[in-house]
């Protein structure tokens, strides 16, 4: 379901779509991925960031809300589309966008999945595509074991999309922390989900596609981590870990200027135990 957009938006998009056709470069696109921890609780959060930051594209994991509950009316007040997929009280992914979106899909396609993890859409032909991958709960769990699927299955379909869409980012919470450097204590989580080494080698696999982590493109401050634990003062001692990401296929590489993890949003009052990551293509 897509909400209807301001008048404004819509001239200002016709303008991007006509400087685009007759060979201009269109203005620099902002990407941003936030695993909001209930959209319920977090809606004005969100709405506040949006204003502030004015991304292109904002991904969203863990919802927690049914299609038909999801805000669409209040997305489309300030600006942006929205498609969802979603259930009620675990899961749930969006995406956000200023401009209209095209070749819309939720789900991994031939992966039976009744919880709600993917969605995508076309921006031009910029492939979005936010993934919420499994947390696994413990290495012993089926619950692991369905995460390690699920990736396997992730994996696959990347692969067919890289073919048709060569211009790709895939962003959002892959309760992968990739290397020790993105963990506040490595030895304290020896023996845990997040970081062993079979789901760190399909992050890996992710990679071997010809995908590249965003936030690593650029030299970038030693304990940057995306999500604290709520509990033991986790985001004041910075206890935290490297979980959201943002990945982009070769061809959108020269165009990556920035990439940063935005920790004002774990400041406020209520806030989701993530925090948003910023993309800038140029």
């Amino acid at each position: 379901m897509l909400s209807l957009r301001p008048r404004q938006r819509q001239q200002k998009l016709r303008l991007n779509l006509s400087r685009h056709e007759v060979g201009f470069e269109i203005s620099p696109l902002k990407l941003a991925t936030w695993n909001v921890n209930s959209l319920n609780v977090r809606l004005p959060h969100v709405l506040d960031w949006l204003e502030a930051n004015q991304p292109d594209v904002l991904c969203l994991q863990e919802t927690k809300q049914e299609d038909p509950r999801f805000p669409y009316q209040e997305l489309s007040a300030v600006g942006y589309h929205a498609l969802h997929s979603g259930q009620k009280t675990y899961n749930g992914v969006a995406i956000l966008s200023r401009q209209l979106q095209t070749n819309q899909l939720a789900g991994i396609p031939n992966f039976a999945d009744e919880q709600k993890r993917v969605v995508a859409t076309n921006i031009d032909d910029l492939r979005i595509i936010c993934a919420y991958i499994p947390n696994g709960q413990s290495l012993d769990s089926d619950k692991y074991q369905y995460k390690l699927r699920w990736l396997k299955a992730l994996t696959t379909w990347l692969e067919s999309e890289l073919k048709t869409y060569p211009k790709l980012v895939l962003l959002g919470d892959y309760n992968i922390a990739p290397e020790d450097r993105d963990v506040h204590d490595p030895a304290a989580w020896i023996g845990q989900v997040l970081v062993s080494e079979p789901e760190r080698a399909a992050f890996r696999q992710l990679v071997e596609l010809g995908l590249h982590d965003a936030f690593r493109l650029f030299e970038q401050p030693e304990g940057s981590f995306s999500w604290w634990d709520y509990r033991m003062a986790g985001f004041r001692r910075n206890l935290g870990m490297r979980i959201d990401h943002i990945l982009v296929s070769t061809p959108l590489i020269k165009q990556c200027k920035s990439c940063r993890i935005d920790i004002a949003p774990r400041k406020l009052e209520r806030p989701s135990d993530h925090t948003p990551v910023v993309l800038e293509l140029a």
